[in-house]
This record gives structure tokens, C-alpha cells and sequence, in this order.
């Protein structure tokens, strides 16, 4: 694979010379362009041997570009506040927005490769990784995201005598430490390793690009010409799209005979008089303060989601879960429209970005599951976008249970006339009237249609380790207490694995 990273290019500095100064006026006015379209980020990864040139590479490109929409991205040993959170969080966080270039040194690759030369882990669990990093470059293809990866390689000749030349070199001698020597000692371990890495990751959307790096002039000019080519032509494409005649997207509705539903399998008239829940529910609500305590103390987080019907009673049943909990060790994170922030992201990155240090609770009033819910009834996502997010969220959800948070996700039910009675009442309700808007009453009009999209993120996101609570609501008492109960039972199982 390698050979062809050896063969000695080199760019001469005439021909650098010349080359140089068109190439910086094309890259800064494909910046201008990809700011001013604002329709898709740019993501660089380099990644390579030691001495290969990577860093002074990312420095050249900040010299000829305008640095001021470029984001620089090193990753060094995680810190306490990265280990505490999925290995995936600190790579979400630093995402650039759409109409910007992120560069990335030491990216989501160097842990598991350096796992792997180092004997940490097999073959198999490196291929387990590697699907991990694939899916995740996947996402982000699929959402628009443009993205370079760049192996720099060096022969172990060219090698040894590259990080010769840098120990000489004043300026750069600092580059070249003990543990850049040891992987010179480990150059066919590394080369394996690589190897491997590159074969499993390099796709279409995100391909690998070998670049010998021994000539720095040919090494500059071979990624500053890849990035404006890519960048072109995605720019032209976007252009392209945007004056072609625009399809709506359109809303999901049912069609043919109407099937029964998974919530049509709940008994909604579940007996449970006011006396019986407040004894019970103080009993699970003690339940629940002995058993966070001591999940905190472990370091296990939770990562609580309710969604729901309109008036269904989430907000209530957030309420009283968290009275059993001190203030400081939860947050409550309010799910509404994505702000500008958050449209220029890929639409799980503003929920990566809220996930709690461990041995805390995060809970979503509202979730991500609005990409196949709101989004997919109301035409907000084309029919692409929502199917695909299915198992985009599967993934996301995997991440934070193989971290050892406990995830639980209710959907709170009730029946259309149970929601009618609450609808009315609020009208009446000084402090709750302002919870009915027009949107709840037109909402009700698409009963059916949301009725379908609940069971099918059921069908298709119920999972062994990230299951479906389906909460009967039209007794709010009873919703309640199972939703507390249900909280419980999961911190006792976590906590006795």
C-alpha cells in the first residue's frame, strides 16, 4: 500500500514559486465562497508517522488561508473531563460549523491505532473501533460535511533521517522526543497497524489520501491542491442544487388500511387512587436519592429523555423524579427549535455537547428523536434525512451505554380525549395557559400521523441496552410513579453489574 508514498516526489522551488501564490488567492476565495454558502463544514484530518510533517503542514495552510475561519483541533491523553463523558464527545464538541475548515491533529484515529501497535488491544477489537470511527464519518458525510484524510508517510529510512535533520534544527528540535524515537523502533508494527486502519476507513465519502512527506515543498502543495479540488467541487454541486428547481420535503403520512399501533397495546385506565401513589411514590422517591448517591459515587451518569404527547404530563413527571435528587447533580436540558448555532451542525451535536460529566444526570425534556418525529411529520426532513437517523441514533445511544451511563427513554401517553379535557382545563389555569398554543391544537389534526411515526422509532430503536419505556399517562399519578419506579430499577441493575 505504502509503495507508492515512496518514490521520491518532489516539488522543485522554481515550480513551488510559481505555484504558490495562485494556489493561496484560489484557497481564500474558496473560503470567501464556503462561508458565504454556509451549506456545509470542511473536516481535514492528518495523521501519519513522526516527523512526517504534519504539524508544519496544518501551519502553512493557516499562513495561506485566513485563519480566522479555521479551526485548529490537537488532542493530547484525554483529560478528567473527557474520560468522564463517551470517547466520541470531545470530536462531536469540536466539530467545525457549516462555512468552516476544521483541521484535526491527533484525531479519533491515534487512540485506537496507538492501542494497537502498543499490544492494548487485537485485531478484532481494532476493527470494532474502526467501524465506530467509519459510522461516525459517515454521519457526517451524509449530513453534508466534506472530509480529507491525509496519511503522511515516510519510508523508515527517510524516517530516521528526518527526525535527525529536526533534533539539529534549532527551531524544530523540540519535535523529536524519546517517544517519537520509540516508534521509529516500532516502524513495521506501525506500518501493520496503519495499514489495516486505512483499508477500513477509507470510503468514498472519506477517503484516505497517502502523501510522502519527505519533500516539503511537494507535501505543502499535494494537500493545499486536494483541499481546493474537494472544496470546488462541492461548492459548484451546492451552487448547482440551489438553482435547480427546489423539492419540498414532504410530510410523512400513513397510508392504506390504518394498522394498530404499539401504543394501542397500552391500558390507559390503570387504577391508582391519590392515597396509594403519594405511599408508594415516597417510597420509590427514597429509592431513587440512596440509589443516584451512590451511582455518583461510582461515576455512573444517567442520561434521562422524555418525549410525548402535548399535555401529556413530562414536565410532571420530570418534576418529581428530580425532587429526589440534589440540584446540583442534574440538569435539565429544554429540547425546542434548533437555534442558528445549531442548524450549522450536524443535528445530534447539540445533544453530544449536553451530555453530563459521569456520576451526573442529564435529562432532555424533548430529545433527538425529533429528527423522526416533528421533523418527519411536518416535512421539516426530507424522507432521507429521518430514515437514516434511525440508525444514527442507534449509534448515539450505543456510545452512551458502552461508556455505562444508564439511558432511559419514556414516551408519555395519553388518549385524544384525555388530552381534549387537559387542553380545556388549562384555558382556566392562570399559571398553565401559557402552555396552550396554537401548534398543540393543530398538532391534535395529525394524531394519527404521529401515531404511526411513535411506533416506528419504537420498532426501530427499542433496544436491548436502550430500551422504550411506554408510560401510561391518562393517570398522572400512576405515570409518575412508574417513571420514578422504572428509574430505579434501572440504577439497582447498573449498579449491581
Amino acid at each position: 500500500m505504502f509503495e507508492t508514498a515512496e518514490l521520491g516526489r518532489k516539488v522543485d522551488k522554481d515550480t513551488y514559486n510559481e505555484t504558490e501564490p495562485t494556489l493561496r488567492v484560489e484557497l481564500l476565495e474558496l473560503q470567501r465562497e464556503l462561508r458565504e454558502l454556509g451549506d456545509f463544514p470542511v473536516i481535514v484530518v492528518f495523521a501519519g508517522v513522526d516527523g512526517a510533517g504534519k504539524g508544519m503542514t496544518v501551519n502553512k495552510l493557516n499562513e495561506w488561508m485566513d485563519p480566522r475561519w479555521l479551526i485548529n483541533v490537537a488532542y493530547r491523553t484525554p483529560s478528567e473531563e473527557e474520560r468522564e463523558r463517551p470517547r466520541f464527545w470531545r470530536y462531536w464538541r469540536d466539530l467545525p460549523p457549516k462555512g468552516q475548515i476544521g483541521l484535526f491533529l491527533s484525531s479519533w484515529y491515534s487512540g485506537p491505532l496507538l492501542d494497537r501497535v502498543y499490544g492494548k488491544i487485537d485485531d478484532a477489537a481494532l476493527d470494532t473501533e474502526l467501524h465506530r470511527i467509519a459510522g461516525f464519518e459517515d454521519e457526517l458525510a451524509e449530513d453534508g460535511a466534506v472530509i480529507l484524510k491525509f496519511w503522511m508517510h515516510l519510508s523508515r529510512k527517510q524516517q530516521s533521517k528526518r527526525l535527525t535533520e529536526l533534533e539539529e534544527d534549532e527551531l524544530n528540535s523540540w519535535r523529536v522526543d524519546d517517544r517519537a524515537r520509540k516508534h521509529l523502533d516500532m516502524y513495521d508494527d506501525f506500518l501493520s497497524a496503519t495499514e489495516r486502519t486505512i483499508r477500513r476507513t477509507s470510503t468514498g465519502p472519506a477517503p484516505w489520501i497517502l502523501v510522502e512527506g519527505s519533500n516539503r515543498r511537494y507535501r505543502e502543495l499535494t494537500v493545499a491542491t486536494a483541499i481546493r479540488d474537494a472544496v470546488r467541487k462541492r461548492i459548484a454541486e451546492a451552487k448547482a442544487a440551489k438553482q435547480a428547481p427546489k423539492a419540498e420535503a414532504e410530510a410523512s403520512t400513513p397510508s392504506g388500511i390504518t394498522q394498530p399501533t404499539i401504543l394501542d397495546s397500552l391500558k390507559m385506565d390503570q387504577p391508582l387512587t391519590k392515597k396509594e401513589f403519594k405511599k408508594e411514590f415516597e417510597v420509590q422517591r427514597a429509592r431513587v436519592g440512596k440509589l443516584y448517591r451512590a451511582a455518583k459515587e461510582r461515576g455512573i451518569a444517567s442520561v434521562l429523555m422524555f418525549e410525548g404527547w402535548d399535555a401529556a404530563g413530562k414536565g410532571g413527571g420530570i418534576r418529581r423524579l428530580v425532587s429526589s435528587m440534589e440540584a446540583r447533580d442534574y440538569r435539565v436540558i429544554p429540547v425546542a427549535a434548533p437555534t442558528q448555532e445549531e442548524r450549522a451542525q450536524h443535528y445530534l451535536w447539540r445533544f453530544w455537547r449536553h451530555l453530563g460529566r459521569d456520576g451526573r444526570v442529564t435529562v432532555f425534556d424533548r430529545s433527538w428523536y425529533g429528527r423522526v418525529l416533528v421533523e418527519r411529520v411536518e416535512g421539516f426532513a426530507t424522507e432521507a434525512e429521518w430514515q437514516r437517523a434511525y440508525a444514527e441514533i442507534n449509534h448515539f445511544e450505543e456510545q452512551i451505554t458502552d461508556h455505562g451511563s444508564v439511558l432511559m427513554k419514556y414516551w408519555v401517553h395519553i388518549t385524544p380525549d384525555e388530552q381534549l379535557a387537559r387542553f380545556e382545563a388549562r384555558k382556566l389555569i392562570p399559571w398553565k395557559a401559557w402552555k396552550l398554543t396554537d401548534e398543540d391544537w393543530r398538532n391534535r389534526e395529525k394524531w394519527d400521523e404521529y401515531a404511526v411515526a411513535i411506533n416506528d422509532l419504537v420498532e426501530r430503536t427499542s433496544t436491548s441496552t436502550a430500551p422504550w419505556t411506554l408510560v401510561e399517562g391518562n393517570n398522572k399519578n400512576y405515570g409518575r410513579l412508574k417513571i420514578i419506579t422504572s428509574y430505579a430499577d434501572a440504577l439497582e441493575k447498573r449498579l449491581s453489574s
